[in-house]
């Protein structure tokens, strides 16, 4: 995995694409986000795509952070220690995309262990660290601390119920989808076959 050489063509061109995805401006708040929520559990990183990803590649502070996430003790992640042995550190990201997606993220939102670990699409990392920011936000369950205005606000269901009148009423109504028929005719047309008439 770490002994991988340079990458040359269409596999230079695919890794080059997917590293322009990356946003240092995101970066930025996530990490402020991340520093905020977990408080003096976790240092600052260095700046850049590589110590955001040397920052995140034990899963110290992922597990962290989605432990802050949960009423104190009752964190989905037991046990939380910096190991230099990569399968732990390759364990404890896997430990918190299970309690992410049990948090509620999508599975298609979340990335793979080696996007982070190998640090090979850490765009992907930070769309899953923003859907858990805003998933945070939105359940108002006062345990994200931060600003909500760094993170999009989730879409909210909005359950309507009508009364049966109000449905019956609505099916007599022919929808705009379906087309009309009005001033429809055959004025003008002429016979099968026969030539079109230029005036």
């Amino acid at each position: 995995m770490a002994n991988r050489g340079p990458s040359y063509g269409l596999s230079r061109e695919v890794q080059q694409k997917i590293d322009r995805q990356y946003d240092p401006e995101l970066e930025q708040v996530l990490v402020r986000w991340i520093l905020a929520q977990c408080g003096g559990d976790v240092t600052q990183p260095a700046p850049g795509r590589d110590g955001f990803q040397q920052w995140l590649k034990d899963g110290t502070v992922l597990c962290r952070l989605i432990n802050s996430l949960h009423p104190r003790g009752q964190g989905p992640v037991a046990k939380i220690q910096a190991s230099a042995m990569a399968f732990k550190q390759m364990e404890q990201i896997s430990q918190f995309l299970q309690a992410a997606e049990r948090y509620g993220i999508a599975a298609t939102d979340i990335f793979q262990t080696v996007d982070l670990w190998e640090g090979k699409n850490m765009a992907c990392v930070q769309r899953t660290l923003m859907n858990l920011g805003s998933l945070a936000v939105a359940k108002g369950d006062g345990l994200f601390v931060g600003d909500p205005n760094w993170f999009p606000k989730k879409s909210q269901e909005n359950r309507r119920v009508f009364s049966e009148d109000k449905l019956k009423e609505g099916q007599s109504v022919i929808g705009l989808q379906m087309g009309t028929n009005r001033g429809a005719s055959q004025a003008g047309m002429t016979g099968y076959g026969m030539p079109r008439q230029i005036l």
